[in-house]
C-alpha cells in the first residue's frame, strides 16, 4: 500500500518536473522572438517583421499580412543601431513569390530597422523598427 503512494507521488512529481520543462521551454522561445512595429512608409505599409534564432542561425520572417510593395527590385535592408546599413536579398523571386524569411549574415551585429529597399529607384519603401535593436548574440 505503502508502495503504491510513493509511486503515484513519484509519478506526479515526474508530470510536475516535466510540465515545468515544457513551460519554461516556451517562455525562453518567447525571450528568443522579437517582433517590430508595422511597416510605415510610400509603398510598404503593412506588417510587420520578427525575428528568431534557430540554433546559431538570426533568422527575420515577414508578418503575413505584409503585403508586396508595388515597385521594381524591391530588396530587405537592415539597418544596425550604429546607422550601418545592409543590403540583402530580393524581396520578389521566380514565379510571383516572395522571400518572407531570410537569414542574417554572420556579419551583421544587431538589427535595429528593417527596410523594403527599391534598389531601381534608390529609395526606402517602407521602414519598420524594433523597439530596442536586437543583439545577435552568437556574432
Amino acid at each position: 500500500m505503502n508502495s503504491t503512494k510513493s509511486t503515484k507521488a513519484l509519478r506526479l512529481g515526474f508530470a510536475t518536473f516535466v510540465g515545468c520543462l515544457l513551460v519554461g521551454g516556451q517562455v525562453l522561445a518567447a525571450e528568443m522572438m522579437h517582433k517590430s512595429g508595422r511597416f510605415k512608409g510610400v509603398k510598404a505599409n503593412s506588417g510587420s517583421v520578427s525575428h528568431s534564432q534557430d540554433g546559431s542561425k538570426h533568422v527575420l520572417t515577414l508578418s503575413d499580412d505584409f503585403k508586396m510593395p508595388d515597385a521594381p527590385d524591391v530588396h530587405w535592408r537592415v539597418i544596425d543601431s550604429k546607422g550601418t546599413i545592409y543590403d540583402l536579398q530580393r524581396l520578389a523571386i521566380k514565379g510571383d513569390k516572395i522571400n518572407r524569411k531570410i537569414t542574417l549574415p554572420a556579419y551583421i551585429a544587431d538589427v535595429a530597422k528593417v527596410q523594403m529597399w527599391c534598389a531601381f529607384a534608390e529609395v526606402n519603401l517602407g521602414e519598420a523598427s524594433f523597439e530596442k535593436p536586437i543583439m545577435l548574440s552568437s556574432r
